[in-house]
């Protein structure tokens, strides 16, 4: 791992320590603290790279700089950890706001200089752009996965019958498309103690209430306050709470696909929700 981290930062490294799976932490010998990520499959790490960079350029919310990447590996600057608060939260919410804003050329869009293919997590996600964005969530946000779910045995064809049923009640998107962090569940908002910061982005073009949508399901510290203070940037449509479980149908499903039948029942009461609502 130190010849890589060298390479793309040019600095020679002077310790590293592992921080979990394929993460490694390692010290530069101009005493900086990098993180190092190698990634899952062929261009995982361009992928992350491009949408880092992306939410970067909206100067909105803190991520990590980027200090290069090759086809096997991705060298970030560390995160200082700390605690949440609820300023931090504020600042949080008023930064997504922004960053939403910042837009998108349309709904499936990659980030600049970003593949088609990438990914969420380990599963394989599609950044194809499209007009519409119901049936654009519907065909490569939905459905994918829940052929993926089919094939592995989770679903049978009652149960996809009912995802197919709620995709014909998707409400289309009245904004424009919105830049997007794309994981956005609690394990991807660090703290530092003053800021929030965001990491391992699925970045790309979509709804916006999609990202608020993956903090409600997963949790995160003073949720209450992200939300209010997002509000007082740009107001959500009336109703997004209602919209709640339609976006959560997204990550239901890929975690589904990753971890079976524990998601599945949750991802057909979301599925049951829209098509009744």
């Amino acid at each position: 791992m130190s010849e890589p981290v060298a390479r793309l930062t040019g600095h020679a490294v002077t310790g590293t320590r592992r921080l979990s799976g394929d993460v490694r932490e390692a010290v530069l010998d101009d005493g900086r603290v990098v993180v190092a990520k190698r990634g899952h499959a062929p261009g995982a790490a361009a992928a992350e790279a491009a949408g880092l960079r992306w939410l970067a350029a909206a100067e909105a919310v803190p991520v990590p700089a980027v200090h290069g990447h090759d086809e096997d590996w991705l060298v970030l600057d560390r995160v200082p950890t700390g605690q949440p608060s609820a300023a931090a939260a504020e600042r949080l919410g008023r930064g997504l706001a922004r960053l939403h804003a910042s837009g998108a050329p349309a709904v499936g869009a990659a980030p600049p200089g970003g593949p088609s293919r990438a990914w969420i997590g380990l599963a394989p996600m599609a950044n194809v752009a499209g007009d519409d964005w119901a049936s654009w969530y519907a065909e490569h946000r939905v459905l994918p996965y829940v052929r993926q779910a089919v094939d592995a045995g989770t679903f049978g064809p009652s149960e996809a019958a009912v995802f197919e049923r709620a995709c014909e009640r998707f409400p289309p998107l009245a904004e424009p498309p919105s830049r997007l962090h794309g994981d956005l569940w609690n394990g991807n908002v660090l703290w530092d103690g003053r800021e929030a910061w965001l990491i391992d982005p699925a970045a790309h073009g979509g709804h916006r209430e999609t990202d608020l949508a993956m903090l409600h399901l997963f949790g995160c510290p003073h949720l209450d306050r992200v939300l209010a203070a997002y509000q007082e940037v740009t107001p959500l449509a009336d109703g997004w709470v209602s919209r709640i479980g339609l976006h959560q149908l997204f990550p239901l499903l890929v975690h589904t696909v990753l971890f079976g039948q524990s998601y599945a029942a949750q991802a057909l009461a979301a599925a049951r929700s829209v098509s009744s609502g």
